[in-house]
């Protein structure tokens, strides 16, 4: 064993026979003995190269900024073209194509929803495929069929067309956000998940800057064959088939697979800085258990309920956000021009809220704070009077309710953050996903063309489900604090320390003033992180609130 790989607590060290030199280790390590089956991958690789290191605040800072130079671009990029590659309907809206395909009625509200409806369908599969098929091929090969599928979108020229196209994007589109989630937790310490999290959630903003001037530019060539939005489609589609050959090519597996880190002590840290996590990082076994455990869970269905909550506002806004601007006395171009403020509020809000929501290690009192004041901007809509004398007040109501977007990331943080187990995690991920389809479906219906200007429907109805949101965050907290007393309990009865410090939310500053070791605490408490177990079967597991 190399002289630079300091050992922490005794791990099973690999005799000549299993290992001859810790080059072949990573080979030997995606081999399936029976004692490693049902456990996490990382068992098997830590036995081949010799057991657990000591991770130094040193070690994760040098590991960590690897890590963001190579996977988060990543994943802001497809992220970024996901958002873009939806929202180009709602461009499209004020370009003509509810006249172009012939659209009545509340059509055009189901080509917003349909999207939703085929990630609903798709959700079951996508969770067993992340648990069982490599998660960055997987990925490369659904961003290459949306981008696809697209391109063939600026083919179809009626509602039948539009709708099947649609379909097919939400089914290819359906597996990217539980795959970000997998990989933010595969790679990141639970201090630091809730900004990587935010990170490519933001590129919601970031489509509704660029994505309205990238709009606005099209939309501006002039041809005799292609209207403004065939040329939209056929822009942002042919930019995701390019990027998908990228993600290919980069995005590794796991960090066992990652070809950035050069040598095996890189791969041992990168492991071992996620230990106290205790979620391990791949498994690429299916339980059942963990699957009926989920649905068991009571914080499954909290969960569930938080995000489709917000969806419903969420699926309404973003399909019709364009239209309630222009329904403000705006034409085309100048809509789209007024959108950028929103993304811009919507980035910042994203961002910030999960910068203070990691300082301050509490995520509850960010997301009832979040939900004021798209209630104002809800009610700012509803009461002002929707005429050319009133169109600041108006769209500072809008802006207001910009902030929503914020929300969702701090939920699946939360929840990603208080599953542990492969299976467990990717199947309830899998579940919030419904309820945000669900929510998506829903949200474009409670909006109808015909309600313009003030679209009250709508709008009321997110007003409440903003005040049903801010209830179910408390509900959350009480259940938490009592499944960490719980454990605490277990702890005790097991002669392990009731009270522990729960490293994994340690920010880098932290663990460097205090000199800690990353992967160790007292009592054996991480010994069973990497068994792939559940967290309500393993006592050792803090839930954060």
């Amino acid at each position: 064993m190399p002289d630079n790989i300091e050992l922490g607590r005794p791990g099973p060290k690999a005799g000549p026979a299993e290992v001859d030199t810790i080059e072949d280790a990573p080979s030997q390590a995606l081999r399936d003995p029976p004692e490693f089956i049902g456990k996490d991958r990382a068992v098997e690789f830590l036995k081949a190269v010799g057991g657990p290191i000591t991770v130094t605040a040193e070690d994760n800072r040098r590991i960590l900024r690897k890590i963001d130079i190579v996977i988060l671009p990543i994943i802001l990029g497809i992220y970024f073209l996901q958002s873009l590659d939806k929202t180009a309907l709602s461009y499209a809206s004020v370009f003509g194509i509810i006249k172009d395909a012939h659209l009545v009625g509340d059509q055009y509200s189901w080509l917003g929803a349909i999207v939703y409806l085929a990630q609903l369908v798709m959700q079951p599969a996508g969770a067993y495929f992340l648990v069982k098929l490599p998660v960055g091929k997987f990925t490369a090969i659904t961003v290459l069929c949306w981008g696809a599928i697209l391109c063939i979108m600026a083919a179809t020229k009626n509602f039948g067309g539009l709708m099947a196209t649609r379909f097919f994007l939400g089914a290819f589109e359906a597996s990217v956000a539980p795959a970000f989630i997998a990989i933010v937790q595969m790679w990141y310490r639970r201090s630091e998940q809730t900004n990587r999290n935010a990170a490519w959630y933001s590129m919601l903003g970031v489509v509704n800057m660029l994505g309205s001037l990238l709009s606005y530019g099209l939309a501006h060539i002039q041809s005799s064959v292609l209207r403004p939005y065939q040329i939209i489609f056929l822009f942002c589609g042919a930019l995701t088939v390019v990027f998908s050959i990228l993600i290919f090519l980069i995005l590794p597996d796991s960090p066992i697979d990652a070809k950035f880190l050069k040598t095996d002590h890189d791969k041992l840290i990168a492991i071992e800085r996620l230990r106290m996590n205790q979620m391990g990082i791949s498994s690429r076994a299916w339980k059942w258990s963990h699957v009926r455990e989920a649905f068991l869970d009571p914080k499954t269905y909290l969960w569930f309920s938080m995000i489709t909550a917000i969806a419903i506002p969420s699926g309404g806004i973003s399909t019709f956000g364009p239209l309630i601007v222009e329904s403000f006395g705006f034409d085309s171009f100048t809509t789209i021009l007024f959108n950028i403020p929103f993304g811009a509020v919507q980035f910042v809000a994203t961002l910030g809220s999960a910068y203070l929501a990691t300082v301050w290690k509490v995520k509850s009192v960010l997301l009832i704070m979040l939900c004021l004041p798209p209630i104002a901007g809800c009610v700012m809509l509803l009461a002002v009077e929707h005429d050319k004398a009133h169109r600041g007040v108006l769209l500072a109501g809008y802006y207001i309710i910009s902030v929503y977007p914020a929300i969702s990331p701090l939920i699946y943080s939360w929840s990603a953050q208080n599953t542990a187990g492969d299976t467990k995690r990717k199947v309830t991920t899998g579940i919030l996903f419904v309820g945000q389809s669900v929510g998506n479906v829903v949200g474009p219906h409670l909006y109808q063309p015909s309600e313009a200007p003030r679209y009250t429907r709508g709008l009321t109805s997110n007003l409440a489900l903003f005040v049903v949101l801010i209830a179910l965050v408390c509900v959350g907290v009480f259940s938490v604090r009592i499944l960490n007393l719980r454990h605490a309990r277990r702890r005790a009865q097991m002669g392990k320390a009731e009270k522990v410090l729960d490293l994994s939310m340690e920010g880098q500053k932290e663990v460097r003033d205090k000199g800690q070791v990353l992967n160790e605490s007292e009592a054996f408490v991480g010994d069973k992180a990497f068994d792939d177990i559940t967290d309500l079967k393993n006592e050792d597991f803090i839930y954060i609130y």
